[in-house]
C-alpha cells in the first residue's frame, strides 16, 4: 500500500501524531509519531510502525514486549495533521505495563461546569 496521502501534513521534522485507540471500545491507549516511512510500514504489514525522536529509529509495537497492535481502521483529521490508529491491542500499551499511557490524572483538572 501506498503512504503519499497527499492531504497529509507532516511536520517540519517529517512527523505527524499518530494517536492509537482501542478499536473495540475506544479506549485511547497512546501516542507515537509516524513519517512516510512508518506510515508504509504499517499500511504493508498491518502493524504499527513508529518513529522514535529519542532512539532516532523505527520500532514495530511489540516486537520487544509482545504486546502488539494489529491495525483496523486508519483515519486522519480535518487538517490532515494527526492520524488516529485503530487497533486491536494485545496486552498493555504502555511501556509502564498498564493498559494504556494515559492513566495519570492531573488533579483539579476536573470542573463541575456544564455546557
Amino acid at each position: 500500500m501506498e503512504a503519499e496521502i497527499p492531504e497529509l501534513k507532516f511536520d517540519r521534522d517529517g512527523l505527524i501524531p499518530a494517536i492509537v485507540q482501542d478499536h473495540e471500545n475506544g479506549e485511547v491507549l497512546m501516542l507515537a509519531y509516524m513519517d512516510r516511512e512508518a506510515l508504509k510500514r504499517t499500511l504493508s504489514s498491518g502493524r504499527t510502525w513508529f518513529w522514535s525522536r529519542s532512539r532516532k529509529e523505527y520500532w514495530c509495537k511489540g516486537e520487544t514486549s509482545g504486546h502488539r497492535q494489529y491495525v483496523r481502521k486508519i483515519l486522519y483529521d480535518c487538517d490532515g495533521d494527526a492520524l488516529l490508529v485503530e487497533v486491536v491491542q494485545v496486552g498493555p500499551a504502555c511501556h509502564t505495563g498498564e493498559r494504556s499511557c494515559f492513566f495519570r490524572e492531573i488533579q483539579g483538572a476536573r470542573t463541575d461546569l456544564t455546557p
